[in-house]
Order: structure tokens, then C-alpha cells, then sequence
């Protein structure tokens, strides 16, 4: 479904000339914002301008330049992290700036926007502190000094919907009693906020201890360039979270995993108060629920460290998965020691599973991904970290990819892992598993992940630790805060008479609540 959008927003500037907007960000994994718009950028094929030197990670508004109103639509209808998009007339750091650069915008690009026949209303959105009622007079300001409105007010059904947004600073942080940033600007779009409800795991047929929740996973598809007709794998499939993702956007979608009583649904149920699964469970079932089912290829029983399952040849356009940490779920691959099995006997046989290494998981992986994504195909995979020890360096590099980007998620001051997205820039040069990927400081060598994790569990006493994150739930966070706060939105109506009425709208909840992201992920 598209974004909800402004009922006239074809027209715009000439052909050839690029047009300012305003992207307002949610404020959840805001470490991902950018990456997330520019592999959409990319996947759509046009260029998009943005003063990174100007770039404040934690400020929600960003101006950007785009070749047309009709291109900023189609980011729109991608995103899930962009909340609402604003054709820009105008920005200062205080009132008089903007009001000045309002009585600049260029009058015919304004001007069908501001006829008799049209009607508006001007909506107020301030970020990091509440307006009161009394401070309702700068919308007034607006109208008199800056912007000749000579429609009426509707604002139930407006032909036009104008956002006068002010930043008061990083969210959590005490606010000035002045915002630090003014915009204004006519509303286009709405992002995919939706879809992050719409595909919640608490409504999902299908889910395990370590599901991946709907936002993160359409991020990593909108990292992967998933779009109609590609065809995408996770080696550690799980429930298939990052399946629905990636099904979503139009893709055809594969999976395998080595656990086989999770695949067949046979393990112990993951909801509160449920005995045992329902029969019905499946991958598959997750897809048909959505109405996807089409774009179920299969799912394997199967070792994504072995490599002889395949046909060597570049087949997929994106490998997209969340690798087992060992925390929430062991990390096993199928033992080399296996006996010569009897060809009666292997239809029934269950091969004996050992302990999977994180450092060998990547590398398989990378290598595995070498061998069959095709050139300039997308990698997109989770990689854990112990936040003081982690360096660039530890990341898994190999000559057939080069890093897109690299994100972290911050789980507690110690702990976090990074959504690592590579891209295929070359074929594979060597045929051997075990050349190719390397390290130049592996991460996990020592200890093994899940004893230092929890050790760091131990040692953290941050107000975002598991011990004490329900006692501060309601105080500014630290560092690793990324719940989303409501900016307060009102309405403002003046009637013939010249009376001004306030009306107050409140967020959908799914912006006012982000979702409870797990520790650990098998790729779903």
C-alpha cells in the first residue's frame, strides 16, 4: 500500500531545477537513517544531495535535495524510518530568519497552494519539548508576516496541509527556552510506519525465541535492494522474519536452517501460556498469512557451512541474515567426523551437529556469499559486538565485497551489534571453502561470545542494562536510547471571525512505542 500523501502533490518545480525537502525521522535506530535512504536512493536509481558535514545523528530533520517531488514519493513509499516528508519553503535558527527566508521561497511555486479556491491547515510539531497553549501566537505570525494565505481553514479534510517543526535539541536532553532549528514547509507523505504494525510479531502465525522484529527486518531488505522479481536467501532462516521482509518489497525468498525442529515447528513454543505449536505453523504459513505465498521458493534442512549443497554460480540478488550468536540459541554446524552413512539408511539419518565458532560463521558466510550472490548482489547480516573492544577492524572483509555500510544497534553500554552490508565487486577468484574471507583482528577470538556477554551483563549498570531498564523506562536514557519520543502536534483553525482554535493530535502508537528488539537473532 502507498504512503498517504498530500491530494496535490504532482506539481512542482521546473524540470532540470532540484527541490528542497524535509525528511522528519523517527526516533528509533537512528544510527541506520541514512544508510537506510541511501540504499533506497540507490535501489531507485537517481542521486540525492546531503550535507553530511551539517549532520547531527540525533536530530530527527533532515534537508535534502532531490531532482522532483515525484522521486521524493517514491522514497517515501519505501521507507520505514522516515516518519513524514515536507516540500521545504523555508528554515533559520530563529523566527525572523525563517520569516525571512519564507518571504524568499519563489512566489509561482507558492502561489497554487495559497489560492481562494483551496482550503489549509497549519499543524505545529516540536521535537524534544511540549508547546504550550499560549505559544499558539507564532502560527498566527506566520499567516500575517510570511506566508499570504488566502484560503480557509479546514481541518478535518484540508486541500493543503502546512508543518511549522522546531528542534529543541537531542532528544532527552534539556530544551532552550528558544528551538534551535525552525522549518516550514507543505506536507507530501507519510513513510512505512504502518507496515511495522502491520507485521508485528504479536500478530504473527509463526515465531521463535529469536524472531527478528518487523522494523529492523524491512531495514535490512531496504539495505538488501530487495525489489519485484529478486531472489533472496538466509543461511539461517529461523522463523523467517527477514523472508515476510524481503516477500514485502517483491521478492522471491529462500531459506535454510540446521535445526530442524524449528523448521517443522516440533520445538517449544515461544508465546506466554502456549503448551505446544500449532501443527499449522511454518515459514510458509507466515508468508501465506500475509498474502505472500507466491513468493515462497522453499526452505532446506540444511549447514550454511557446506557449500556442496549448491551449484557454484551467482544465483541470488541478496543474502540478507542475522547469524546465531550462542546466546538465546546454540550455534551448531554438522560435525566433519561422519562415518561412511549406509544409502538405506541416510533418508532417516540425523548427522552429528558441533559447536559453530562466531569467527568461522562469518567467514563461512562471506565465503558462501562469494560463491553465489551475483555481481554487485547485496550481503546484509548482524554481527555482535562487545562495545569497549570493538574496532573496524574486526569486521570480516574478503576481495569480492567492499563495505556499504556499517551500523550499530546499542543493546546496553556494553553490548551491541552492527548491521554490516556489503556488496559483491568482483567474481570469486579461488574455488577453495576456506580462502578468501579473513580478519585483520578477529573479534571473537578468546572467550566465546555468549560467557563475555553475559559477563558485561554483570558489570553494566546503565540506566538501558535488563536489570535496570524497567526502573528508568520513564527517564532520559544515555547513550544507547533509542525509544521514540512524541513530538506534541497541534492544530490550528482561525474562523471568520478571527478566532483561533487548538486541536491536538496525537501520534499512531507505533511511533509513540518502538518495538522490543531481541538480543539475539537466527536470521528471523
Amino acid at each position: 500500500m502507498a504512503a498517504p500523501m498530500s491530494k496535490s502533490v504532482l506539481s512542482g518545480p521546473a524540470k532540470g531545477i532540484r527541490s528542497q525537502f524535509l525528511f522528519h525521522f523517527a526516533s528509533e535506530h537512528i544510527e541506520f537513517k541514512i544508510p537506510e535512504l541511501k540504499s533506497i536512493v540507490s535501489l531507485l536509481g537517481f542521486d540525492i544531495t546531503i550535507n553530511e558535514e551539517k549532520l547531527e545523528k540525533k536530530n530527527p530533520f533532515l534537508v535534502v535535495e532531490l531532482p522532483s517531488l515525484e522521486h521524493a514519493k517514491r522514497i517515501m513509499n519505501r521507507t520505514v524510518l522516515v516518519k513524514s516528508l515536507y516540500e521545504l519553503w523555508g528554515q533559520g535558527s530563529n523566527k525572523q530568519e525563517l520569516y525571512s527566508n519564507l518571504r524568499k521561497y519563489p512566489m509561482e511555486l507558492s502561489k497554487p497552494y495559497l489560492m481562494e479556491d483551496t482550503t489549509f491547515k497549519i499543524v505545529v510539531d516540536t521535537f524534544n519539548k511540549k508547546m504550550l497553549q499560549k505559544e499558539i501566537r507564532k502560527i498566527e505570525d506566520i499567516t500575517l508576516e510570511a506566508v499570504s494565505f488566502k484560503g480557509k481553514v479546514n481541518l478535518k479534510d484540508p486541500t493543503h496541509t502546512f508543518s511549522l517543526l522546531e528542534y529543541y535539541g537531542p532528544e532527552g536532553s534539556p530544551p532552550p527556552d528558544q528551538p534551535y532549528l525552525m522549518f516550514f514547509g507543505r506536507w507530501i507523505a507519510n513513510g512505512q510506519r504502518d507496515k511495522i504494525q502491520a507485521y508485528h510479531l504479536q500478530k504473527r502465525q509463526f515465531i521463535g525465541n529469536t524472531s527478528m522484529d518487523a522494523c529492523l527486518s524491512l531495514i535490512m531488505a531496504n539495505m538488501g535492494l530487495v525489489k519485484e522479481n529478486t531472489f533472496i536467501f538466509d543461511p539461517f532462516v529461523g522463523t523467517g522474519s527477514l523472508l515476510v521482509a524481503s516477500a514485502h518489497f517483491g521478492g522471491y525468498v529462500m531459506g535454510t536452517d540446521i535445526d530442524y525442529l524449528l523448521l517443522h515447528a516440533r520445538g517449544k513454543p515461544s508465546r506466554h501460556n502456549q503448551t505446544k505449536r500449532d501443527p499449522g505453523e511454518s515459514i510458509r504459513a507466515n508468508l501465506r498469512q500475509y498474502g505472500f505465498e507466491k513468493a515462497y521458493i522453499d526452505v532446506l534442512v540444511g549447514d550454511a557451512s557446506k557449500h556442496n549443497l549448491w551449484r557454484h554460480q551467482g544465483m541470488f540478488d541478496a543474502i540478507i541474515t542475522d547469524p546465531p550468536y550462542g546466546i538465546r540459541e546454540p550455534a551448531k554446524k554438522i560435525g566433519n567426523n561422519e562415518k561412511e552413512i549406509p544409502e538405506d539408511d541416510r533418508e532417516n539419518h540425523i548427522p552429528q551437529r558441533q559447536q559453530y565458532q562466531l569467527s568461522d560463521i562469518f567467514k563461512d558466510l562471506l565465503n558462501f556469499s562469494a560463491k553465489f550472490l551475483r555481481l554487485h548482489g547485496r550481503l546484509v547480516f548482524w554481527f555482535p559486538t562487545i562495545r569497549t573492544e570493538y574496532s573496524d577492524a574486526n569486521v570480516p572483509r574478503h576481495p569480492s565485497f567492499q563495505v556499504v555500510a556499517n551500523s550499530e544497534q546499542c543493546l546496553t553500554s556494553r553490548v551491541g551489534r552492527r548491521l554490516i552490508t556489503m556488496e559483491k565487486v568482483q567474481e570469486l577468484q579461488m574455488e577453495e571453502d576456506d580462502l578468501g574471507a579473513s580478519y585483520d583482528v578477529d573479534h571473537f577470538a578468546g572467550a566465546s561470545f555468549r560467557d563475555r556477554y553475559f559477563r558485561s551483563l554483570s558489570r553494566d549498570t546503565s540506566p538501558n542494562s535488563p536489570r535496570n531498564q524497567r526502573k528508568n523506562i520513564n527517564k532520559a536514557g544515555e547513550v544507547c536510547v533509542e525509544n521514540s519520543i512524541d513530538a506534541l502536534t497541534i492544530s490550528v483553525e482561525q474562523s471568520d471571525n478571527g478566532e483561533t482554535s487548538l486541536e491536538p493530535e496525537t501520534a499512531p502508537a507505533h511511533d509513540r512505542l518502538g518495538e522490543e528488539n531481541s538480543v539475539h537473532s537466527a536470521g528471523t
